[in-house]
């Protein structure tokens, strides 16, 4: 039997998570005696020993032609490298690009554009891991749970996914309140409608009991939408995602082609005028401007060639979306000082100050269309998310469910769309939006790490063993110190430690990854 046969037999033996069926053996071990047998030592360390063995193992990779045989219905494979590339696009570029570059651009002066560019940079290395395992992995959605599952074991792939659907709940949930008030501000365009709707149905939220719930009707209303049409078909959502993408893509550029033509030079000197510290500290806040390009990895099973279309369009899409961010930043600082931009609509009070109020319009609409896309792609990933777990018996099997006609994972959209709609109903989670970026980053370190361990696999033969360690915990090891002298590094460096402190961070950092890469 081979390797992913045997895999799979097991998970159909035991489909459920490895706390229920480790559960399961204990009351099986008490059956044939008194309860307490269940409960002795010698059954307290099978339960342990069991629980490890579950937790430990890892997933082996799975081919294209035993995704059917393994898993039964399976999604459509109907997204092309242009609907892949509208993906990557429509997941980044929301409304943050009409406001994230004016925000960062009061403390970075002009020289916000290089804050996008080392950002982009950064993101270009991670896309290229990305790029790396999607080839690697064409066959099956789950993106980086996928990856960990495979790299590491089955314990860190359900820490990854649990990180990442936290993230990824209560960022669809504030997305959809902003979607909600963006929607309003371009109903109260037209002034019969100004000032007409309560807050409870748009604005913000009513709050109440203390402020403990915030109630927002229009946000579970709009998720209700996007949840209907991704059920429908990823046709029919890749259609609406397209579509509000194209939209969104031309605004920015007839905005980008309309203020180049009243940009003042002088005003981009001097470049840096908080120096380049400041021009580091606000790359680290775009950063999270780029964060979408990995929800074309999720894609996996969905895509028409996914070995080739999948590395394409992670890095095309990323790519794209640094060269539309820099000339915007370009533009905008370029019009007005950067000292006189608006912190909450800098792009439409900066054409408002040239008298071309038209633009202030097209900047609301394609607002409102890269939330919508925003929104859409993110509920589209997290329920691929649902579908590989419950493939893999670590959620309920009702989640591993396909509609035999629209191709599509039901339960799991459903389920995605109502806590989302919960969440953006009833609470105000826009404080709690802002410190989850952590799981994004994990996922990403997590996703790096991946394909160093899978490259040792490969390599697995070449590899010397030491006397006091084996090759696998050695590299382990070597990736946690790299992992860790980066974060002291930043932490030294936002709080104005030591020059030495710093360089002995990055020295360390440097000697673990050449031994990584001589040893390995």
């Amino acid at each position: 039997m081979r390797e992913s046969d045997q895999f799979f037999h097991n998970r159909k033996i035991k489909r459920y998570s490895f706390l229920h069926r480790t559960q399961k053996n204990l009351i099986v071990t008490g059956m044939g005696g008194s309860t307490s047998a269940a409960f002795s030592p010698s059954s307290s360390g099978s339960f342990f020993s069991s629980f490890c063995t579950s937790a430990l193992r890892r997933k082996s990779h799975l081919r294209s032609d035993e995704v059917h045989t393994n898993y039964g219905e399976g999604l459509v494979r109907g997204l092309g490298l242009f609907e892949l590339l509208l993906l990557g696009i429509g997941a980044s570029i929301g409304a943050g690009i009409f406001v994230v570059t004016g925000t960062v651009a009061r403390d970075a002066g002009p020289g916000v554009t290089i804050s996008f560019i080392l950002a982009g940079a950064a993101c270009v290395l991670n896309a290229l891991c990305y790029a790396e395992l999607a080839s690697r992995f064409p066959a099956v959605v789950g993106g980086a749970y996928l990856y960990s599952y495979t790299a590491f074991n089955e314990l860190t792939a359900f820490l990854v996914f649990a990180q990442l659907m936290l993230d990824y709940h209560i960022g669809a949930a504030s997305i959809a309140r902003s979607l909600a008030s963006y929607w309003v501000s371009l109903l109260e365009l037209f002034p019969f409608l100004k000032g007409i709707f309560p807050s409870w149905i748009g604005h913000g939220g009513s709050e109440v009991f203390g402020g403990v719930l915030s109630i927002n009707i229009l946000a579970p209303i709009l998720l209700l939408i996007l949840t209907v049409i991704l059920c429908y078909g990823v046709k029919e959502s890749s259609a609406v995602n397209s579509y509000m993408t194209l939209l969104k893509v031309i605004i920015v550029i007839i905005v980008i082609l309309s203020g180049a033509f009243e940009v003042d030079v002088s005003n981009w000197s001097p470049f840096a005028p908080s120096g380049f510290k400041a021009v580091v500290t606000g790359a680290t806040v775009v950063f999270f401007a780029y964060v979408g390009f990995d929800a074309v990895a999720n894609s996996a099973e969905e895509s028409k060639r996914p070995q080739r279309d999948l590395p394409i369009g992670i890095i095309g899409s990323l790519l794209l979306c640094a060269l539309l961010y820099v000339c915007v930043c370009l533009v905008l600082t370029g019009m007005v000082p950067y000292k006189f931009l608006d912190e909450d609509a800098p792009l439409a009070q900066a054409f408002n100050a040239k008298g071309m109020q038209y633009v202030s319009v097209l900047i609301s609409i394609g607002a409102v269309a890269g939330l919508t896309t925003t929104l859409l792609v993110g509920l589209y990933v997290q329920s691929r998310l649902y579908l590989g777990l419950g493939r893999d018996g670590l959620l309920p099997s009702v989640f591993a469910i396909v509609h035999p006609t629209r191709h599509t994972p039901i339960h799991s959209q459903i389920w995605v769309g109502c806590v989302a709609g919960i969440l953006g109903g009833l609470f105000n989670v826009h404080s709690l939006s802002h410190i989850l970026s952590v799981g994004i980053l994990t996922g990403y370190s997590v996703v790096s790490a991946c394909v160093i361990t899978l490259r040792w696999k490969d390599l697995a033969s070449g590899q010397v063993s030491s006397r006091y360690i084996s090759p696998w915990h050695e590299g382990v090891t070597c990736l946690l110190v790299v992992g860790f002298c980066g974060f002291a590094a930043g932490l030294f460096y936002r709080f104005n430690v030591s020059i030495v402190l710093l360089l002995i961070a990055v020295l360390i950092a440097i000697l673990a990854g050449v031994a990584l890469h001589v040893r390995q």
